[in-house]
Parts: structure tokens; C-alpha cells; sequence
């Protein structure tokens, strides 16, 4: 008849156990993830990797659309300047 799922290589998932809706995190009991985010907060820079690459990513784009107009103006004053000189 008709196969298994785990039988044609699909993962197994695992089973939660304990009672739905109910857990318990340690960082959270000791205070670890709030001095995270004061740290985060008073710094600007965000503990999570995904936060990080984010943020890098957003400086990024922000120079990339800085940098084009500028790079037309040295080069246009690059131009002016040397066409002065060479005459």
C-alpha cells in the first residue's frame, strides 16, 4: 500500500513534551535576555546574529545610494580640474 513518510528519507519531527503552552526558559528566569537588550538598546547594535547581518545590510544600501551622486561630483570636478590644467 501506501509508504511511510519516514520511510522515503522525510525527517522525523520531534515531539514536545511537557503540557501545551506552558515553558520555561533559564536565560530568561536568570535575566540574561533582558541585559541583552539593555545592551542592545543603549548601543544600537543588536545581539542576534539575523540583527547584525540586518543592520550591516541597511548601512549598506545607504551607502551604495550615497556613494553614486558623489562619485559623479569628484568625478565631474576630476574632469573640470584636469581639462584647466592641461591647457
Amino acid at each position: 500500500m501506501g509508504r511511510i513518510a519516514h520511510e522515503v528519507g522525510a525527517p522525523l519531527m520531534a515531539r514536545k513534551r511537557g503540557i501545551p503552552g506552558l515553558s520555561f526558559s533559564w536565560k530568561r528566569a536568570v535575566g540574561i535576555s533582558a541585559a541583552k537588550r539593555r545592551i542592545a538598546k543603549a548601543t544600537g547594535i543588536p545581539t542576534t546574529r539575523s540583527g547584525r547581518q540586518r543592520k550591516v545590510g541597511e548601512m549598506a544600501g545607504c551607502a551604495v545610494v550615497l556613494a553614486i551622486p558623489l562619485m559623479g561630483i569628484g568625478l565631474a570636478l576630476t574632469g573640470y580640474l584636469g581639462w584647466r590644467f592641461l591647457a
